[in-house]
């Protein structure tokens, strides 16, 4: 899976956590500096850091603790999300569709036509349209891997204004190799387009409101890379296999 750049936070939180229930010596306490001076702070520091020297498992266990009430907290609010947002998830008419519109069950991919595993994963979501009538794909344009992601986006949602989606999202696809802007524009002259249309409507408010719309959607389904896969009540984060896709696809239906 293909993830923005970031440095991964530290749970400083659950650190001081651990060290809540240490108290300071009982003996002599008259004798202790107070805490808030230069002297009392680092006296702390020193109890803090024999105390963590003798006993490292405590900051085991907090640290683990502190990463397993943030991991259910997620998981709880990604329900939610997928409950309150299903309007927007699955039916939102600026979103471009693939396979049957009627069909019994849906599938929502989010993807970056700069994502190598999303390249991966295109031909066996097509050969999964394909050998399924009654399915219906959904696509979500999410650019998180840099400007030229970003542009491709926005020309893919332009062609779907001139009914050549299908053709312009395809061949992004399968192209190898990184995009950049000229890249972009002749691969869709090669496919047909209206360049100047095409070149005008990616400027439209509407497009950017659509982009914009899916960045928000999924940070509230708490999907942070790409390729990530949505069936009724399950997020599946990942590139996954033909297999993999039709069982899913088989819950959903089940479902």
């Amino acid at each position: 899976m293909h993830r923005p750049a970031f440095l991964p936070r530290l749970f400083a939180a659950a650190a001081l956590s651990a060290l809540v229930g240490l108290a300071p010596p009982t003996g002599a306490q008259a004798q202790q500096p107070a805490l808030d001076t230069p002297a009392g702070k680092a006296a702390i520091e020193q109890i803090v850091r024999d105390y963590l020297l003798a006993h490292p498992e405590v900051l085991v266990e907090s640290l683990t603790a502190f990463q397993e009430r943030q991991e259910a907290a997620q998981a709880e609010a990604q329900r939610g999300a997928l409950v309150s947002r299903q309007e927007e998830l699955f039916r939102n008419p600026a979103s471009p569709v693939a396979g049957n519109p009627q069909g019994d069950v849906t599938l929502v991919e989010f993807f970056d036509y700069q994502c190598g595993y999303c390249k991966a994963v295109h031909a066996d979501v097509r050969r999964l349209l394909e050998s399924d009538g009654k399915l219906r794909l959904v696509y979500k344009e999410f650019p998180i891997l840099g400007p030229a992601s970003l542009t491709a986006s926005r020309a893919a949602l332009a062609a779907h204004r001139q009914g050549k989606y299908d053709a312009l999202h395809a061949a992004l696809m399968e192209n190898r190799g990184q995009l950049d802007d000229d890249k972009i524009f002749r691969i869709a002259n090669s496919v047909g387009l209206d360049m100047e249309r095409l070149k005008k409507d990616m400027e439209s408010p509407e497009i950017q409101e659509t982009l914009q719309r899916n960045m928000r959607l999924a940070s509230e389904l708490n999907i942070r890379g790409t390729p990530a896969f949505v069936v009724g009540d399950q997020i599946i984060p990942g590139a996954v296999g033909l297999d993999r896709l039709k069982e899913l696809v088989a819950a959903g239906r089940a479902g």
